[in-house]
């Protein structure tokens, strides 16, 4: 259950994203208000990155690619992410 609730959290990050951009680079954040182990696992895996007093997140290329294929896995209608 565990692994889901992961795959889960990290899917929601992405579709709950916004971009931010600055002068060198956009970023997808999401805010984190998912439980502190799932985020340190998904940080582990390096599909997130921020710090611990940040009250946001950005995902990784590495995890914005899995949350494409976690979309896949959990969604019959592929169009409800299509513009992410």
């Amino acid at each position: 259950m565990d692994e889901k609730i992961k795959e889960l959290s990290l899917l929601l990050l992405y579709l709950t994203s916004w971009e931010d951009n600055d002068d060198f680079i956009t970023l997808k954040k999401s805010w984190k208000g998912y439980p502190f182990h799932i985020l340190d696992e998904l940080k582990e895996a390096d599909y997130i990155r921020g710090n611990n007093s940040s009250k946001s997140v950005y995902l990784t290329e590495e995890g914005i690619e899995h949350a494409k294929k976690l979309a896949d896995k959990y969604f019959a209608e592929k169009d409800l992410i299509k513009g992410q």
